[in-house]
């Protein structure tokens, strides 16, 4: 499968890759692996998605913040990569909710990423191993962070 021409197929628009904040680089590559730092939820208007799931937002709109860090990850490979078409697989994602005490539903809100990363990469390269946990807040009340590592040529 060729990830950027899936990318035009799906008619998806990516944000300008995102700056870092703090002491950190977006993208560590170690020999084949590439590990991306926490992304959050950033739009092409270069505004975050905030707020708690649970409180301000629901599942859907957990989950569409989780499809919008996806696409910030995206763009982030793409443009130290030089191109989406080096990622052979995904390895790892772990992703963190910004949510209330009592709300439950960490892995489908984190499915908004894994099911782009599916679509984008196929269902034998797009899944990976998972981890979808909950916190009590997160760096500028974005509503979900999301770090991954892939496999690269």
């Amino acid at each position: 499968m060729n990830p950027e021409a899936r990318l035009a197929e799906l008619k998806l628009e990516l944000p300008s890759a995102p700056k870092p904040v703090a002491v950190y680089k977006p993208l560590v590559i170690c020999g084949n692996l590439a590990y991306a730092s926490g992304h959050g939820p950033l739009k092409p208007d270069k505004t975050m998605m905030t707020g708690r799931v649970g409180q301000d937002l629901d599942l859907e709109g957990g989950k569409t913040a989780a499809r919008q860090t996806g696409l910030a990850i995206l763009s982030t490979l793409r443009s130290e990569l030089g191109s989406l078409n080096r990622v052979k697989r995904v390895i790892k994602v772990l992703g963190m909710v910004n949510c209330t005490p009592d709300f439950r539903d960490h892995p489908q809100v984190i499915n908004g990423c894994s099911e782009l990363f599916r679509d984008v990469f196929g269902p034998e390269h797009g899944v990976g191993a998972r981890s979808a946990v909950g916190m009590g807040s997160l760096p500028g009340n974005i509503a979900v962070e999301i770090e991954a590592v892939f496999e690269i040529a």
